[in-house]
C-alpha cells in the first residue's frame, strides 16, 4: 500500500494535498507536479511511503533541481514509485542504457562466460557493480532547515512521514489527506 502527499509551504503555513502518481513516470514529472502545487515557487515536499518498507522525500524549491532522500534504496527499487526517485545520479552511477537494465536483473551477479572469481570482487554491494544499496541514499540534509536534522532523518522508520510532518508543524495538515 502506497501513500503519497504534497506539502507546500505558504505564507499561512503548510498546505497538504494527496497526490495520484499514476501519471508520473519520471523525476521530472514529479518535480513539475510539485511546482504546480506552489504557484509562488515556495518549498514543496513530495512524501511517498510504502507501508513500513521505505519512504522517500523529494524537495522542490522553485525552479531548482529536486533534492531526494530515500530511506531504503533496495526496497524502493522493487517499487514502481521508488524507481522514479532512484535516478542514476542519486545512485552514483553512469546513466544506464538498455543493456545495463538487463544486467541489473542478473540474479547471481555474473554474466555468461564471466569467471566466478570476478563475482567475489563485487560481493559487498550485492554482487553487481550496478546493485542498488540497502539503506538510505540521497540528500540526508534535505530537511535540515525545516527542523529535521540529518541524524533524525536517518533514524526514522515506522511512521516516518508522520514524524516529519510533526517536526514541520504540519501533522494535522498531513492527516487530512491520509
Amino acid at each position: 500500500m502506497y501513500f503519497a502527499a504534497l506539502l507546500a509551504r505558504t505564507e499561512d503555513g503548510w498546505e497538504a494535498s494527496d497526490t495520484e502518481l499514476d501519471d508520473v513516470e519520471t523525476l521530472s514529472d514529479l518535480a513539475d507536479l510539485a511546482r504546480e502545487a506552489s504557484p509562488d515557487e515556495d518549498t514543496v515536499l513530495v512524501l511517498i511511503e510504502q507501508e513500513d518498507a521505505w519512504f522517500g522525500v523529494v524537495r522542490v524549491d522553485g525552479e531548482d533541481d529536486p533534492r531526494i532522500y530515500v530511506s531504503d534504496a533496495a526496497a524502493a527499487a522493487r517499487s514502481s514509485y521508488g524507481e522514479i526517485l532512484l535516478t542514476d545520479e542519486l545512485l552514483g552511477r553512469e546513466p544506464a542504457d538498455d543493456d545495463a537494465d538487463l544486467d541489473a536483473l542478473d540474479l547471481d551477479g555474473t554474466e555468461d562466460g564471466e569467471p566466478e572469481d570476478d563475482a567475489d570482487d563485487g560481493e559487498e554491494d550485492g554482487g553487481s557493480a550496478e546493485a542498488v544499496p540497502h539503506g538510505p541514499v540521497g540528500d540526508t540534509g534535505i530537511l535540515d532547515d525545516l527542523g529535521v536534522s540529518e541524524k533524525e532523518l536517518l533514524s526514522l522508520s515506522e511512521d516516518a512521514l508522520t514524524e516529519i510532518a510533526e517536526a514541520l508543524g504540519a501533522s494535522e495538515t498531513l492527516e487530512t489527506v491520509r
